[in-house]
C-alpha cells in the first residue's frame, strides 16, 4: 500500500497568523498520526513563516510514523536535518523566499551539489528524496546523485487531470517506470487531493509514498480531520 505522509505546515500557517499555539501543532501531528496517516512531513523555511525550526526539533520524539524533512539544502536545512535525523529527508530546489515548491531539480547541472549533500544524509542513517519533474533523462541523472528515491513533482499532473486525465498520467507512469529501470524507490507530491490521487495512483507503479498538504488540511475543514485522512487513505487503496 501507497503511504500517506500529512504534510502539517498549512497547520502551522494558521497558528502563526494569531500568535500564541492554537492550532497546536505538535498535538494534531499525534492525532493526525492516530486518525491513520504513516507519515508526517514538514517543510521548514529560513523565514518560519509556517514550520519553524523549533517545531521540527521538538516533533521527532513525539512521532512514532515517519517523519519526512523538506527543504532546500542550505546550510541552516542541512545542520536541522543532521540534528534531528529523521526517516527521510526531501530536498526541493526552490530558493528561500519561494511561495512553494513548484519545479524539480536539475540533476545534471547540480549533479555534484546534491551529491554531496545526500552523501552527507546518508552517511547519518537517513533516507534521501529528491523533488523531480518527469524528463527520464533527468532522471538518470538523478539516480546518479545515489538519492534512495526521487518525489515526482504532481503539478502538471494536478493541473492537466480535468482535461484529460490519461494524457495527464502518462508521463508520470513513464517516469515510474524509468524510475525503477534505475533502482530509484518513488514517492509524489503537490496538488494530489481526493478528486485525482486514486487515478493517480492505479496508474503510476511502484507508489511509494504520498505527500500531501494543503488540499488534506482545506477538506478537513468540511469533513473533520480524522474522516478526512480517512478518505484519502480510501483513495490510495
Amino acid at each position: 500500500m501507497t503511504k500517506l505522509s500529512v504534510n502539517i505546515n498549512k497547520l502551522a500557517t494558521l497558528r502563526n497568523a494569531r500568535g500564541g499555539n492554537n492550532p497546536d501543532v505538535l498535538a494534531w501531528a499525534g492525532q493526525i498520526e492516530r486518525f491513520g496517516a504513516q507519515g508526517i512531513t514538514v517543510h521548514p523555511r529560513p523565514d518560519e513563516r509556517h514550520i519553524r525550526y523549533s517545531d521540527v526539533r521538538a516533533l521527532k520524539p513525539l512521532l512514532t510514523t515517519e517523519f519526512n524533512i523538506e527543504g532546500y539544502p542550505e546550510q541552516s536545512f542541512i545542520d536541522l536535518v543532521l540534528e534531528v535525523r529523521p526517516a527521510q529527508v526531501t530536498l526541493v530546489p526552490d530558493p528561500p523566499g519561494v511561495l512553494t515548491s513548484n519545479a524539480g531539480w536539475d540533476a545534471r547541472l547540480r549533479k555534484s551539489e546534491l551529491k554531496a549533500v545526500i552523501a552527507r544524509f546518508k552517511a547519518a542513517g537517513i533516507r534521501t528524496s529528491i523533488f523531480m519533474e518527469t524528463d527520464v533523462e533527468q532522471l538518470v541523472h538523478a539516480a546518479e546523485t545515489g538519492t534512495d528515491r526521487i518525489e515526482l513533482y504532481t503539478g502538471p499532473y494536478a493541473e492537466g487531470f480535468a482535461r484529460d486525465r490519461e494524457a495527464a498520467v502518462a508521463p508520470f507512469a513513464r517516469a515510474a517506470e524509468k524510475a525503477a529501470e534505475m533502482g530509484l524507490g518513488l514517492n509524489a507530491g503537490h496538488d494530489l487531493d481526493l478528486h485525482n490521487l486514486a487515478w493517480f495512483k492505479a496508474h503510476v507503479p511502484g507508489l511509494l509514498e504520498v505527500s500531501i498538504g494543503h488540499a488534506l488540511i482545506c477538506d478537513a475543514l468540511t469533513y473533520g480531520m480524522e474522516n478526512t485522512v480517512q478518505l484519502y487513505l480510501r483513495e490510495l487503496r
